[in-house]
């Protein structure tokens, strides 16, 4: 019996070598270079997810992505605006290389803001296009065997001009090519690739206000606001064709939502959900551009919600696929909450801890108008739960998405990967500073260095005002240290001078900036 014992551990032995022998000849798996979706919202503040503390707009899908992934506390959009916030995204160069520097309807060309127009003739649609000599990440991942898609709103060039998305780095598109025809979200038309999809909407035009004599209490005074065919349906439905179609090949989707960009049109199911939940509130008639809308809180908190059930629809359809693990999903926001159009946004308080009123939010370099929102998941790969608070930007995604997907001849650029973060290496480079310059609003430079930010605004104005402040000590930047610190006061002129250029197009520059002497003093 022994004997028998002892030879059966031999044998168990022998095949345990051969086995272990055999396995560590096999050819290694080539591993699948990972899926990348970017979820860009449009406007949404810093405090508008569960996940940052939202107390009343509801985004548990959002927010599971932050359970299951990263949530980052100190990251920047490359602008206040639109546009350049996308170049810089797109392109990696920050706002004193970048081309598109602020929106640009291109007015040169005519009736830019007259919708018939624009129907007519799409000459007249689109931003200021990008140049053939600026590479986008989309062109890099397409060169490196990934398939691209951009769904949602470009605003980098009209249809008719160099610059749309298929020939920026983009294997298919559908959505908005122009920013000004995402003011309405039942629109005449969307873009398929080049070709113009026509949609069953009516031409109702943007600041259309209530027909005479009607009652704002009313339901059906608001009619004609809520047509046949809502864009962000139609958006979705591309968004798993793609998904569909390349669940075998490694796929950039660029998903650029207009939510919740104003005019208040929302999905009926979240909107009759807030309405009851919100209850009674005041109309809005219009008084501040865009639709009216008879209960303006319940609809600005539907759209989100609505897009945070989109975000769990593609989560599903990953898994479904069995794509899931192998996908990074990034959800940001092009800029902080807006003043405009009837969103609510002190209600919402939805740049908290910052703030959402005028002069704080869109369209200026306090922390409520550049700080967004920023969460990444890739299970397995990203650690569950985590926070980060590394100091980042948009420019960095140029950088990081291609280090993800092993694209080492990287055009000019000034981002810095956070991948290392991401996966919790310990080599992660920090920024010296991040620097941005805006010359809508006025004018205005930021800089961020450390805890300390400083901002010059005014520049386009009689008097230039200086501010700085300590982000630690004061993240709502309400006291101005700049009088205390002489000494940064110096350092900030120089971080200029070296990063900004002269803007290429004319109505981006700003001739403070341009100046051969810089006059910037302490107040």
């Amino acid at each position: 019996m022994i004997t028998k014992i002892r030879w059966h551990i031999v044998f168990y032995a022998i095949v345990s070598v051969v086995v272990i022998s055999c396995s560590s000849h096999k050819e290694p798996v080539e591993q699948k270079p990972p899926n990348i979706i970017l979820v860009l919202a449009d406007d949404m503040g810093y405090g508008e997810l569960g996940a940052y503390g939202q107390e009343i707009i509801e985004t548990p899908n959002i927010d599971k992505l932050a359970e299951t992934g990263m949530r980052f506390t100190q990251h920047y959009s490359g602008a206040p605006v639109c546009a350049p916030a996308r170049c810089i995204l797109l392109t990696g160069m920050h706002s004193g290389h970048a081309y598109v520097r602020g929106n640009d309807e291109w007015a040169s060309r005519g009736a830019v803001w007259n919708y018939d127009s624009m129907f007519v003739n799409p000459n007249l649609e689109g931003q200021r296009p990008l140049p053939d000599s600026i590479t986008t990440i989309a062109q890099l991942l397409q060169r490196g065997g990934y398939t691209t898609a951009l769904i949602g709103k470009w605003g980098l060039g009209g249809p008719m001009t160099e610059s749309i998305p298929n020939t920026r780095g983009f294997d298919f598109f559908f959505g908005y090519n122009c920013q000004r025809q995402a003011h309405t979200y039942y629109p005449l038309h969307l873009w398929k690739n080049s070709e113009k999809v026509l949609l069953s909407n009516e031409n109702v035009a943007p600041n259309t206000k209530l027909a005479k004599d009607t009652d704002p209490e009313n339901p059906d005074s608001y009619n004609k606001f809520t047509l046949n065919q809502y864009s962000p349906d139609l958006m979705m439905r591309e968004v798993e064709g793609f998904i569909d179609n390349n669940a075998d090949n490694p796929f950039f989707l660029y998903y650029a939502t207009p939510i919740p960009h104003v005019p208040l049109q929302a999905d009926s199911k979240w909107l009759t959900y807030y309405q009851e939940k919100l209850g009674k509130e005041d109309p809005y008639l219009g008084d501040r551009g865009y639709f009216p809308n008879q209960t303006p809180r319940a609809a600005y908190a539907a759209m989100i919600s609505y897009l945070d059930e989109q975000v769990g629809q593609i989560v599903r359809q990953l898994k479904e696929k069995g794509i899931y693990e192998n996908t990074l999903i990034i959800f940001t926001s092009d800029n902080g909450a807006s003043y405009a159009g009837g969103a609510d946004t002190q209600f919402f308080n939805s740049n908290r801890p910052f703030g959402s009123e005028y002069g704080r939010g869109k369209g200026f370099v306090y922390e409520g108008g550049i700080r967004v929102p920023m969460i990444a998941s890739w299970p397995g790969r990203i650690s569950a739960g985590s926070t980060s608070d590394h100091i980042s930007a948009f420019y960095d995604y140029f950088p990081t998405l291609a280090d993800l997907a092993g694209i080492k001849e990287l055009s000019s650029n000034d981002g810095i990967s956070f991948l290392p973060t991401l996966t919790g290496e310990a080599n992660q480079q920090e920024h010296d500073y991040l620097y941005w310059e805006f010359p809508e609003y006025n004018g205005q430079v930021a800089i961020r260095d450390g805890d300390f930010k400083f901002i010059w605004k005014d520049l386009l104005g009689e008097e230039p005002k200086v501010e700085m402040y300590n982000l630690k000590e004061d993240p709502g930047e309400l006291n101005n240290i700049a009088q205390d610190h002489p000494d940064l006061i110096d350092k900030f002129s120089s971080i200029i001078k070296k990063e900004h250029t002269l803007a290429a197009i004319e109505r981006f520059r700003i001739p403070l900036l341009d100046a051969d002497t810089l006059m910037l003093t302490s107040p």
